[in-house]
């Protein structure tokens, strides 16, 4: 029987760069060992002519090309989580279509994996050239905040791009939970695990759809998936609160009797007001967002739903 590596390739507006993905990739399968690439590429909503790309290329690849289409778009988390569900391999990669993850590191993964007994391995960028500094001084302070107040530890400039044992797979699958962050969840599953390092590199074509916004509410989620330190700081910010308006009505009640006449100072009682309801807000804030989490996992809602399969 054939040994095969499936390939989970999620896409959003990607017309331009799917045939130039499928051709990088087969160069690379004469050091495959032998192992057959199975293509399951994700459409996730997109609005563009990707789905039409990814019909031409499975009418012309049929053994070898799939896709799932979503009926909307769910988002890449969701679309990794299907092509995870999806894929048959002996071995399984998660790959983005845009080029910027080597197709020449495929081989040295499968080294890493079938010669050196690794169960995962992924890629690291050692750089971020032709990142925008404010994006990349962000995404710095995002890991070493995340590594202070998480058990999960996650490595800065780690990629999605990884290949994984069916054993790695299937502990991941196990974790059906709606809210994902799946830097977060590989890390979580553990087993034996190596990153590949590289220079960062441009898309070959199109524009990214991660504004400066999405990755900050996806650094935000993966800040609440991952650890409770948001919750303990709402709680030492309100104990902290109540302690100094204790401590300000003892000074308050001990002048009157001591000193007498009547506080003054209309100016500072409203800034201490709003300086206090604000914090009251920000607690309420980060308890309302676990709360959402919540919410959404009861309702138990599928994460993807599938429009056209091929």
């Amino acid at each position: 029987m054939t040994k095969t590596i499936s390939l989970i390739v999620p896409c959003y507006n990607e017309e331009q760069t799917i045939p130039l993905f499928y051709d990088a990739l087969e160069k690379t399968k004469s050091a495959l060992r032998g192992y057959r690439l199975e293509y399951l590429f994700i459409n996730d909503g997109s609005k563009d002519d990707t789905l039409s790309e990814l019909r031409n290329l499975q009418q012309s690849h049929p053994n070898d090309v799939h896709y799932l289409s979503f009926s909307r778009n769910f988002g890449k988390e969701a679309a990794l989580y299907a092509g995870l569900q999806n894929a048959s391999g002996n071995y399984i990669a998660v790959m983005d279509v845009d080029l910027q993850d080597p197709p020449e590191q495929l081989p040295n993964m499968l080294a890493g994996i079938e010669d050196e007994g690794y169960d995962i391995v992924g890629t690291r960028r050692v750089d971020r050239k032709g990142e925008p500094p404010v994006r990349s001084f962000f995404s710095n302070l995002f890991y070493k905040l995340i590594n202070r107040i998480s058990s999960t530890q996650m490595i800065s400039g780690v990629r999605d791009y990884r290949l994984m044992t069916r054993q790695v797979v299937d502990a991941i699958l196990e974790m059906s939970e709606y809210n994902r962050f799946s830097k977060g969840i590989f890390s979580w599953v553990g087993f034996k695990t190596k990153y590949l390092t590289y220079q960062n590199r441009d898309r070959v074509a199109g524009n990214t759809s991660w504004s400066f916004w999405k990755l900050f509410k996806y650094s935000l989620d993966g800040i609440v998936a991952f650890s409770e330190a948001p919750l303990a700081i709402a709680s030492f910010v309100g104990l902290t609160s109540f302690l100094v308006s204790i401590a300000a009505m003892f000074y308050i009640i001990l002048r009157k009797l001591l000193i007498g006449g009547s506080v003054n100072g209309w100016a500072s009682m409203v800034s201490i007001l709003l300086m206090i309801g604000g914090l009251q807000l920000l607690c309420l804030g980060i308890v309302g967002r676990y709360i959402g989490n919540i919410y959404l996992e009861v309702k138990q809602r599928p994460i993807y739903i599938i429009k056209e399969k091929k």
